[in-house]
């Protein structure tokens, strides 16, 4: 590695730090890191030093990261008892730790290294996320010096609202709440509305299980959220914002405050915005998690303050939305391309993606893979792609068994579709859903059965109860799988669960309803000799299903006595240093003898 202290063209080297302060970084010790990295700094008299903080760069496997410049040194996995060899070497020496280094960009011998087994970010391309891990989230200045809100000037100077809209229909930007309609089309709508006052809306509603595209936005680039609000405010001829998000996200609410209270005292926010005739301000509310309100008419009414349900369209809300007025809604991912269509030109940004599908997605790249974290690729990027090239694969030597993308509402796509483009028309033909960005992948050790129980007891869970075909379908639906896990699956249970599927698809009020069954019938689809097993054979391939195991004690046992002592039904019997035996009548199926077990000797079926 490049010694930056022995280069004649450097007299002085002023290191900027930048250390990840996203929330696994933080659950990762990261503020203690930054007291230790001070303390360090200051006891061996290091100058020209400065230590900065930033939002989550996605390499959430990784955290927490130190970024170190100049050089751009990425450290990953740092713990506190690596610092002093950092200051040290690094900062003293001019020589990067090598064994901590993820990522090297030799800035004075021009050329960019990576360590390890993945190119994270070389297939990636930030437009969304294009700040996060880069500025200090709670910051102004920061964003000021990466041209934050020079597009809301350019809007307010330069352009007249139809201007704007025409600019982001030119972008062929999708919403990128799952819908993927027109973002255009739908200010195009809500501007032509003619119903007294108009809100802007911010869905930050984020209720998919393992996803956090919205969250790690906000957290790391609130600002650009609210220029693209104030944009939008601008364009349809709102006064009024606000952004709905859920009470579970502490973080992303601490610094969508802070950054709104720094906006509106430096005038981005608020009366007369930027010496113009302008005013436009934003309020927060919270939500209480109910994955329903990620649908717009039910978190209208949550807003409103009545029960979080979804009421039947038409009127639209860009007709008749909050309080029975045109009412625009987006959500975190959409608001944040805003800023970039108006400063780069919606010709440039149509020109990323595919014919149908513009720009960039971002996912929550979650489950079996090496490099789990924040992702945004360009539309048009495969699965294969995401899974082994950004991802780095599937960890312990595992096969991959399926990707289920769009959130519990998704579909589960096995191998052979790992060459399926991301976008709306791609996903949707092989039997999935783009969503709001949820991708979780799936090893060989998982009971597609299960999963879809999964799936379906949290969509059963989470249901209004407004309809009955999605309170009571999706109820019967759960009914049935869990007695197929039981090994109580009857002939003719994959037929019910189609038909139920079906009906439920069809005659439901809303989104969730329309979409729970996926789950279900995709699995069915892609794997329905494994739903066979489970019902014909009482077998569970991957076994995950208790009700279908059998644990034996074969003849490695030493008689150790480790898994009689963790057994909690005293289902094994065994003298110490001879075999022991389970009683099968006895045994609950809980596993701990299996994992207990050092000698291998414990063996289920």
């Amino acid at each position: 590695m490049a010694d930056l202290r022995k280069d004649n063209n450097v007299k002085e080297v002023h290191y900027k730090l930048t250390l990840c302060d996203g929330p696994t970084c933080i659950h990762n010790q990261s503020k203690q890191l930054h007291q230790v990295l001070d303390a360090e700094i200051k006891n061996r008299g290091v100058q020209n030093v400065s230590i900065h903080l930033s939002g989550c760069l996605g390499m959430c496997k990784k955290g927490p990261i130190l970024i170190v410049n100049p050089g751009y040194t990425m450290y990953g996995n740092v713990k506190a008892a690596d610092i002093p060899e950092i200051v040290q070497s690094h900062l003293v020496e001019g020589k990067p730790v090598a064994r901590l280094t993820i990522i090297e960009d030799h800035l004075y011998n021009r050329f960019f290294r990576i360590f390890g087994d993945v190119d994270f970010f070389g297939k990636q391309m930030r437009i969304t996320l294009r700040n996060c891990g880069i500025i200090d989230p709670e910051n102004i200045d920061d964003y000021l010096s990466v041209r934050g809100y020079e597009a809301l000037a350019k809007v307010l100077t330069n352009m007249k609202p139809q201007d704007v809209i025409a600019e982001v229909k030119k972008s062929g930007l999708r919403g990128r709440g799952g819908a993927g309609f027109p973002t255009g089309l739908k200010w195009e709508f809500t501007a032509k509305a003619v119903n007294g006052d108009k809100y802007v809306i911010c869905n930050a509603d984020e209720g998919d299980p393992g996803a956090f595209m919205d969250r790690g936005t906000i957290e790391g680039d609130p600002h650009t959220v609210l220029e693209g609000m104030i944009i939008g405010g601008y364009a349809i001829g709102a006064k009024k914002g606000i952004v709905y998000i859920r009470a579970e996200y502490p973080l992303a609410i601490k610094r969508l405050e802070k950054a709104m209270d720094a906006a509106r005292q430096c005038g981005f926010l608020g009366k007369n915005i930027l010496g113009t005739d302008f005013s436009f301000d934003i309020e927060i509310r919270l939500g209480a998690g109910a994955f329903v309100c990620g649908e717009e008419t039910a978190l209208i009414h949550s807003i409103e303050g009545s029960r979080g349900m979804p009421r039947p369209r038409p009127p639209f809300p860009a007709v008749s939305g909050l309080f029975g007025k045109p009412t625009l809604i987006n959500n975190v991912e959409t608001w944040a391309n805003i800023p970039v269509v108006i400063l780069d030109g919606g010709d440039w940004f149509s020109s990323i993606g595919t014919e149908t599908s513009k720009g960039t997605k971002v996912f929550a790249l979650a489950g079996k893979v090496r490099n789990t974290g924040m992702v945004e690729v360009p539309m048009g990027t495969t699965l294969r792609e995401i899974v082994y090239d950004i991802g780095g694969g599937i960890p312990n030597g595992k096969k991959l068994k399926a990707i289920q993308t769009g959130g519990p509402s998704g579909g589960c796509l096995p191998e052979q579709y790992l060459d399926t483009q991301i976008d709306y028309e791609s996903l949707a033909k092989a039997g999935s859903i783009m969503g709001s960005g949820g991708m979780i992948v799936i090893d060989e050790d998982s009971c597609m059965v299960g999963l879809a129980k999964f799936f379906i007891e949290f969509t059963q869970d989470e249901s209004c109860g407004k309809c009955t075909p999605c309170r009571e379908g999706t109820k019967r639906m759960l009914e049935i799988l869990t007695r197929i896990t039981r090994g109580e699956g009857r002939p003719g249970d994959i037929e019910k669960l189609e038909r139920l599927g079906g009906m439920i698809k069809k005659s439901s009020l809303c989104g969730l309803g329309q979409s729970a069954p996926n789950p279900v019938l995709s699995t069915i689809k892609n794997f329905r000799a494994e739903y066979e097993e489970h019902i014909h054979q009482k077998k569970c391939r991957a076994g995950q299903c208790a009700a279908m195991l059998s644990y034996t004690i074969g003849e490695r046992c030493v008689g150790c006595g480790a898994c009689k002592r963790v057994c909690p039904a005293g289902a094994i019997e065994g003298a110490r240093k001879e075999k022991h035996v389970i009683d099968a009548a006895k045994c609950i199926r809980c596993g701990q003898c299996f994992d207990v077990c050092k000698f291998n000797a414990v063996s289920k079926a």
